[in-house]
Order: C-alpha cells, then sequence, then structure tokens
C-alpha cells in the first residue's frame, strides 16, 4: 500500500537526507488568500476527509491529533485504512459542527472549501479563528475564494510542505515529497507524444459531476499523458451538461470510485445512456476507476498517476 511504503520512507528513509532547519515559532503561513499565524505547533488537530487524514498520518501526526471527519459518511473506508484510523476518534461522519469542534478542544483543522468547508457556512477560517482554532486550508480548494492557476501536484507538494513547517516535521514532509515526485516522475520519463481524449466522471444523470482545470483531476490527467477534454473550464469540482461530453468526444472515461454507487453501477449507467452512444469511450468500453483518496489532493496522487498512465498507454 501507497501509504505504508511513505510513512516507512518520512520516517525513516528521510534520515538520509539533509534536516531542514526546525520551525520558529511565531510562524506566518499562507493559506489561500489569508496569512495565518501560529504561535506553536498545535496540539490538538482535526482533519477533514480522507485525503487530507491520510497526509496527517503520513506526516506522523497522529499524537498531535484528536480525531478526523468526513470519512465514513459518504465514502468506504478499505481494511487497510481502518486499520490505520483504529484508535483515533471520528468526530462527525459527515461536517463537523463548531460545537463539536470546542468540546474536543481543537486548536487546528486541515480542511478545504467544497472539502469540509462552504462560503457563507459555520465552519470557515472567519468562524473560527476567534474561537481560539487556526485554519489551514486544502491549497488545491483554494480554487473556490480565489483566483489560482490550473491544478497540479505541486498543490499537495505545497501542502505537505506546509503542514511539516506548522508541525515542525519539516523532515518528514519533504522526504515524504521527494518520494512521490520520484514516483510520479518516473511515469512521466516514458510518456508518448500522443494524449488521449479524457472525461473524469464523478457522479451525476441529469448533469455531470466532473472537474474543469482548477481541480486535482486535471493534474493527474497531465501527469499520465492524457488531455481533460475541459482543461479549458475554468472551475474546480463543476458539472456540465452531457452535450458538452458529447462534443468533446473523450477517448477514455476516468471514474471515481466512492459512496453507495459503486464504480460499476457508474459504469452501466455511462453505458446504457443514450445521449452518450456515439462518444469514443463508450463505444470501445474504455474506463479506468481510481478511488476518491487518489482522485482527490494527497499522498495517493502517485498512485492515481500510475494507474492513468498504464490505462492511457498501456504498460
Amino acid at each position: 500500500m501507497i501509504l505504508r511504503s511513505l510513512l516507512c520512507f518520512s520516517l525513516l528513509c528521510g534520515a538520509t537526507q539533509a534536516f531542514a532547519e526546525a520551525t520558529r515559532y511565531p510562524l506566518k503561513i499562507q493559506s489561500c488568500n489569508r496569512e495565518v499565524t501560529f504561535k506553536e505547533a498545535p496540539k490538538h488537530a482535526v482533519s477533514h476527509d480522507i485525503n487530507m487524514t491520510q497526509m496527517m498520518l503520513a506526516l506522523g501526526l497522529r499524537p498531535r491529533m484528536v480525531g478526523y471527519s468526513g470519512v465514513t459518511g459518504w465514502k468506504a473506508v478499505t481494511p487497510h485504512m481502518a486499520q490505520i484510523l483504529d484508535g483515533l476518534p471520528e468526530l462527525a461522519a459527515k461536517y463537523p459542527s463548531v460545537e463539536t469542534l470546542l468540546d474536543a478542544n481543537v486548536d487546528f483543522f486541515f480542511a478545504g472549501w467544497d472539502y469540509g468547508m462552504r462560503v457563507g457556512g459555520d465552519l470557515t477560517p472567519q468562524t473560527l479563528q476567534p474561537l481560539g482554532i487556526n485554519v489551514y486550508e486544502l491549497t488545491e480548494s483554494c480554487a473556490f475564494v480565489m483566483k489560482r492557476p490550473a491544478a497540479t501536484l505541486e498543490d499537495t507538494y505545497n501542502d505537505l510542505r506546509n503542514l511539516g513547517k506548522i508541525f515542525d516535521v519539516q523532515d518528514r514532509a519533504n522526504a515524504l515529497i521527494a518520494q512521490m515526485q520520484s514516483q510520479a516522475g518516473e511515469v512521466q520519463k516514458s510518456l508518448p507524444t500522443e494524449k488521449p481524449r479524457v472525461f473524469l466522471y464523478d457522479s451525476g444523470e441529469d448533469r455531470a459531476m466532473t472537474s474543469g482545470r482548477l481541480g486535482m483531476p486535471q493534474a493527474l490527467i497531465d501527469a499520465a499523458g492524457g488531455r481533460n477534454i475541459l482543461e479549458d473550464v475554468e472551475a474546480s469540482w463543476t458539472r456540465v451538461n452531457w452535450e458538452t461530453v458529447v462534443e468533446r468526444n473523450p477517448q477514455v472515461i476516468v471514474i471515481v470510485d466512492y459512496s453507495e454507487i459503486t464504480a460499476e453501477q457508474k459504469e452501466r449507467f455511462l453505458l446504457d445512456n443514450p445521449a452518450l452512444q456515439s462518444v469514443d469511450a463508450i463505444k470501445n468500453q474504455r474506463f479506468i476507476v481510481i478511488p476518491y483518496v487518489q482522485a482527490t489532493p494527497g499522498i495517493d496522487n502517485v498512485l492515481a498517476v500510475e494507474t492513468l498512465a498504464k490505462g492511457f498507454h498501456g504498460e
């Protein structure tokens, strides 16, 4: 499993690298369009969603965490992930309330826009900071609150780097980033110049939930040598009409596997959808399935790149 290997690398193999300078507090960190000040390393942290929880655990931060949220209410947890989470409380199966965080004496909340936080919602940096809870926002999700360039793997590396500084575990973060960069680089060494047209399907029947150029799937498809058919859409996770999919005629469809509707059910819906029968990917039944935790920013992004590259171009 990628998490186990990266944990090993970040905790052990990183010792062979030059050590980073220890964090000096107070520390200022850029989070989307805000600057956040940390007087000390957080002691009662909570991560929201499975991808951000994996990042925290891969950096060895379990002792600094009082729990996580937003996993079992939507996601299927693999036996391996359940083993890793064992003993760490899930404070809320979906969205935690402000009261839930206060009751757990939380001093740090790692979440993202549309990953636990919504503009104008109860849980935002603006509502939590006056209560003594610092918020670090997932870099990719900043597209929901500010203008930013297309998503790249650097977004994930940036989050790991910043978490390393916040918790004073820079050596672990740097080792983890180096391992991910190495794995992604190995894939990109032998990519052909021809890039298949790719459509990512998350969910939806009347309209498709997918990703424009600002969502992590854009970065994954790019890194694997494909071309997102919605690379000109200035949006992160978003919905499009089926007419747009037909018009852009993807050669490959990537299905995100999570929630109560299985990947097999999603594939059957696409194959049976009368509106899509002229699409090359449907006619040739070219589907690639990746789990949610690989499709969203996190340490498993390199696994997604490897899987997508094989699906796009063969072994």
